[in-house]
């Protein structure tokens, strides 16, 4: 794909449906009715109005403010773009948003303020009696210094500039870990730092907090080694950390140094100038999207170095994702004051611990398979570890407390830490952990469907990300034309023209043996070989191809057919979609195939779903739905889950499940307290087994459509290879997702070969 195009697929993506940008405002209370406007608006909204006017406190305990947090720009300094003004950096600053809330469940406002640093401070204080606490973002040094100081200084809730603090944190985690690896002190360090912008000086504050004598770092800017006899020409910033040294550029600064920070530019750094560097060496390599020097550069020449970047490819990844959302969301528990330097330093030594403890075996999946332990290639968490929620908000919230800046107190932690862990559905991140799978291994996927512009575009994107090896099926000349007039190129997809295909004949041979007593005779089998799906599925039967994925331009019926005839299913196939709503990962089955199954079918049917569901590390607690009660009606559907339902407990008598059940006694955990106590469902469930294809049908698509879940899937079960079957208003992105998905079935072991 072109650069061109992929800017395209991103102007696309932020314009695109529902509406332009990628957040909306929800309401968190019912909008239904007259009572429950009069209760939100005039006039029953005076009462909270008139309480919190006589205690301004009352603010946090009747709006949102406590859990809303403004993260608001200039524009001056945004990624590595530069000063391209405020009304720019809006889409930077509503991704940040979007992470706020995807890591921590925070809700953010970002704003963009124009004007100079005095209006801006103005500005952001007068909004105080909004929000709970202030991100900054991607305001230019020397300015965000005195901003941020300012505003720490005048506002009583948290401001915390994340460019600064949070990339120092990062860094000071690994830092720590890195020097207990190598064997040494932070007190002995000689560290030099690339960068005298906000995040390098912030990071050099950090580390001689964390015990880095101050004497020992040599700060290099464009212009060399920040040096007192400079100190005239310098920001009283920089002021601070000009040294008494006869060093002036960053080779001679690096002669025996124990640490190397780079926050600068990408290949400043040379192997030459590394090798010069201390026995034992740590290079923090943070400039993205280009390090100040690779890692296969650095151990070229110091194999005895523990080495660091911003990017996901290599080990040990600083990212500010594993600090600024569960930082806040500690500092808004308890409603801080401020972020103060020990909330920073607890927030260091949670993330450096963490990467001591034994890394669960979801994480190692969600890394494709990778093992990690404590060490030089595992220094600090993985970016998206589902556990630094759970490790770092307490940590920050006790410091806070100790600190004297909480103005609430957590009464019961253990309570506080089960909240955490409720916010950390391991569903959220389910697709990248898909995607991530499919990086460590990809298959070939073949398309039958290779003359739709969305699967052609949907080809060129699994083969740029090393996602999959797509097989495009068609003739070159054609595919070459879509892909021309789409902007896209052919690059690493094969194509394939059945007709000139080598293994045709035998193809055809084969169908025929599969098909002679149906009527089939040779001439019309090598005619019905010259349908791309069939042949498509003779490849994956035979072996070209590891998956299948198809059925864009297909009723699912029709799609399934041949699917059927030619690979077969292990029994019976089913159907699962997987749907994600805010704040829960769900499971429906069968919502594609099985149109009237009985309990024996419904019985495999959740048994084949709850293996799926725990291979996503997801622990399943099954509802068999009915329209009632545990037999208060006597009806053939209810008895027929009901017997289900006593089917699967025979075979797997550890899973939680329940049947027949409403669907709301299944979630609603106080009612099923007040009318069920005895039921075995004691969690709400999160797998949900209909008694039709009809109802299971029906209630995703609603769902989807008016209840704005998102959907994933449809999945399919029970099938002798990895057959994938799209639905049909699908697009490339859909494809993308479930060609993933196809590359990580097929990562699996055949159960069968049919």
């Amino acid at each position: 794909m072109t650069t061109k195009r992929l800017d395209d697929d991103a102007l696309a993506y932020h314009a695109g449906p529902p509406r332009p940008g990628k957040l909306e405002i929800r309401a968190t209370k019912p909008m239904a009715t007259q009572i429950d406007l009069s209760l939100a608006y005039s006039p029953g909204v005076a009462a909270p109005c008139l309480a919190i006017a006589k205690d301004p406190n009352k603010v946090w305990d009747y709006t949102a403010r406590g859990n809303l947090v403004a993260v608001i720009t200039n524009g001056t300094a945004v990624l590595g773009l530069g000063d391209i003004g405020p009304a720019a950096a809006k889409p930077v600053m509503e991704g940040k948003a979007v992470l706020f809330k995807r890591f921590a469940d925070i809700d953010v406002f970002d704003l963009e303020v124009d004007g100079d640093p005095e209006t801006f401070i103005q500005v952001v204080k007068a909004l105080e009696p909004t929000f709970g606490g202030v991100n900054l973002e991607d305001l230019k040094a020397p300015e965000a210094f005195f901003i941020e100081e300012r505003l720490r200084e005048t506002m009583s809730i948290p401001v915390f500039h994340d460019d600064q603090h949070g990339t120092a944190i990062i860094a000071g985690a690994a830092l720590l870990n890195a020097a207990e690896v190598q064997g040494k002190s932070l007190h002995d360090l000689r560290m030099v730092l690339i960068g005298a912008g906000a995040a390098g000086l912030a990071c050099a504050r950090l580390f001689i907090e964390l015990g880095v004598r101050a004497e020992r770092i040599l700060v290099v800017d464009k212009q060399g080694v920040l040096r007192t006899e400079d100190a005239a020409d310098l920001d009283p910033y920089r002021r601070a950390f000009a040294r008494d040294t006869d060093c002036k550029t960053l080779r001679e600064a690096l002669v025996g140094a124990d640490v190397l920070v780079g926050l600068s530019a990408g290949g400043i750094v040379k192997p030459d100038m590394v090798a010069l560097m201390a026995d034992r060496p740590i290079v923090m390599a943070l400039a993205n999207p280009d390090p100040e020097i690779l890692p296969p550069d650095v151990m070229a020449v110091r194999p005895d170095a523990i080495v660091a970047t911003g990017r996901s490819d290599y080990p040990n990844q600083v990212n500010n994702v594993l600090g600024f959302p569960f930082i806040f969301r500690g500092a808004l528990d308890v409603r801080a004051s401020k972020i103060n330097e020990a909330m920073k330093i607890a927030a260091v030594r949670a993330i450096a611990a963490l990467a001591k403890e034994s890394v669960p075996a979801s994480v190692m999946r969600a890394y494709g398979g990778m093992s990690f332990s404590f060490g030089r290639d595992y220094i600090i968490p993985k970016p998206f570890d589902p556990r630094v929620l759970g490790w770092v908000a307490p940590a920050v919230a006790r410091a806070a407390i100790e600190s004297g800046v909480a103005r609430k107190p957590i009464a019961d932690w253990d309570v506080y830490r089960q909240r955490l862990e409720q916010m950390m559905d391991p569903g959220r991140g389910l697709m990248r952990q898909i995607i991530d799978k499919a990086r460590s291994d990809p298959k070939r996927v073949v398309f039958p469907e290779g003359y739709d512009d969305r699967v052609v575009k949907a080809a060129t994107v699994l083969a740029r990300e090393g996602i999959a090896q797509p097989i495009l099926i068609g003739k070159r000349d054609q595919i070459a034309k879509i892909a021309e007039a789409a902007g896209l190129d052919l690059d690493g997809i094969e194509v394939v023209d059945p007709p000139s295909h080598p293994h045709f004949e035998d193809y055809a041979a084969k169908f025929l043996k599969l098909m002679e007593r149906r009527g089939v005779t040779r001439p019309e089998a090598r005619r019905r070989m010259h349908s791309q799906t069939r042949f498509g599925l003779m490849m994956l039967r035979e072996g070209e191809a590891d998956s299948i994925v198809m059925g864009a331009t297909k009723a699912y019926a029709e799609a399934m057919r041949p699917a059927l005839q030619l690979i077969g299913a292990r029994g019976r196939a089913c159907g699962m979609y997987i749907l994600l709503t805010r704040s829960r990962t769900l499971f429906f089955a069968d919502t594609t195939v099985q149109i009237d199954p009985s309990a024996e079918e419904l019985a495999q049917i959740t048994l084949d779903v709850v293996e799926r569901v725990k291979s996503f590390d997801i622990v399943p607690r099954v509802a068999m739905l009915s329209f009632a009660n545990f037999g208060a009606v006597q009806d053939d559907t209810c008895r027929k889950m009901a017997r289900a339902t006593e089917l699967v407990r025979q075979r797997d008598p550890s899973l939680m499940i329940e049947g027949e059940i409403q669907v709301d006694v299944a979630v609603d955990m106080e009612l099923r307290g007040q009318l069920f106590p005895w039921s075995r469902l004691t969690e709400p469930a999160n797998v949900f087994i209909f008694p039709n294809l009809a109802s299971a049908n029906i209630t995703y698509k609603m769902l989807h459509q008016i209840g704005g879940a998102s959907i994933f899937g449809p999945i399919l079960l029970g099938m002798n290879r990895p057959v994938h079957l799209l639905a049909l208003n699908v697009d490339a992105s859909d494809i993308v997702n479930l060609s993933a998905y196809a590359v990580v079935s097929a990562q699996q072991p055949e159960p069968s070969k049919g």
